[in-house]
């Protein structure tokens, strides 16, 4: 196994001077199914990554800026964004999803943070700046964790009154449904386990780290060991599928293991290692990002070319390899890259 890190093959076929392209079929970008923020906001963050990790890498800076500069696009005169746009650059909705727009805002706090160029920086500070007064509106956890990581980071990159004001409602929030919904048996934030699950977890990590508040920091590590006990099978990360999820009381779901999970687990073990020390979660990391690899139910490999099919299910790998799949396993890998004595970086 080679210790450089993966190609930006795939990510580079998926993308042109617009953004990034949503699906593929098998490994050829599926042109028809045009481009969203969602996917657009976790490049960016991907491009940045490899930038910090490989400063002169000029693919990289290209991407990122193509990105960012659909972001600036996509967002709306109040604040808010648009999501799909088709493959002619037509803007298909009136509004984006909340979702859509908490991972805008997320990876915006993320490029105020992590961005290499002073420019960069200052474009996502004034389009998050443009963004908060929309976040009241958001009503789905998911949408206020994205937006919650997102805040977070931005705290890091300049002190904003506004931005904290923000981030402790959407804190405060996410923690009083937890405290409505736990009980011994069931330490989380709602009835029923669906999507990208530990980020709930790691916006509450990164909130009590940003407001150096302990109490959502146990939250945050709380429901992380409650959700890690119920996805890693003697030493494997089996997310939960999306065919059926996992209600309270109820049996999970073992297939439609989606890469965003792998992506989710991996960064929330970094934040609870980086709040603890613990070398546990290190080595958790590990393991979500070892789901890409064959370390996984089916014992089969998903990473093709520097990107990931889209899915494991229970007759096999999903060829396809689209955009969220590529990013989440770019993301993950580069993440850990960062931590090279840790790290599994294995080039393909």
């Amino acid at each position: 196994m080679m210790q450089t890190l993966p190609t930006l093959e795939h990510l580079i076929a998926l993308s042109d001077d617009t953004g990034i392209i949503q699906h593929a079929v098998e490994d050829v970008p599926n042109r028809s199914t045009g481009y969203c923020t969602d996917d657009v906001s976790r490049a960016f963050m991907v491009a940045l990554a490899r930038l910090e990790l490989e400063p002169r890498s000029v693919p990289a800076k290209r991407l990122a800026s193509t990105y960012l500069s659909f972001l600036h696009d996509a967002q709306m005169p109040d604040g808010r964004f648009h999501n799909f746009m088709s493959y002619d650059r037509v803007w298909l909705d009136d509004v984006g999803t909340q979702d859509s727009f908490g991972r805008a805002c997320w990876s915006l706090g993320y490029g105020m943070r992590h961005a290499a160029k002073p420019s960069w920086q200052r474009v996502c500070e004034r389009l998050l700046s443009r963004a908060l007064p929309a976040i009241g509106e958001l009503e789905h956890p998911r949408s206020k964790a994205y937006t919650m990581i997102g805040l977070s980071l931005a705290l890091q990159a300049t002190v904003k009154p506004e931005v904290e004001a923000q981030l402790r409602l959407l804190a405060e929030n996410l923690k009083n449904a937890y405290l409505a919904t736990r009980d011994a048996d069931w330490q989380w934030f709602e009835d029923e386990m669906t999507y990208d699950n530990a980020r709930l977890c790691e916006a509450m990590l990164r909130a009590g780290l940003a407001l150096r508040d302990d109490e959502l920091i146990a939250i945050g590590l709380r429901t992380f060991s409650f959700y890690e006990r119920v996805v890693v099978e003697h030493g494997i990360f089996v997310p939960i599928g999306n065919q059926g999820w996992y209600r309270r009381g109820g049996l999970r779901a073992r297939f439609g293991q989606q890469p965003l999970e792998a992506a989710a687990f991996v960064d929330a073990s970094l934040v609870a290692y980086e709040c603890t020390g613990d070398p546990a979660f290190q080595a958790a990391a590990q393991i979500g990002l070892e789901w890409f690899y064959g370390r996984n139910l089916c014992g089969l490999e998903l990473v093709r070319n520097g990107g990931s099919c889209d899915g494991l299910e229970a007759s096999g790998v999903n060829a396809n390899m689209g955009a969220e799949s590529t990013v989440a396993f770019l993301s993950s890998a580069f993440a850990l890259a960062e931590r090279p004595a840790k790290a599994l970086q294995v080039a393909k």
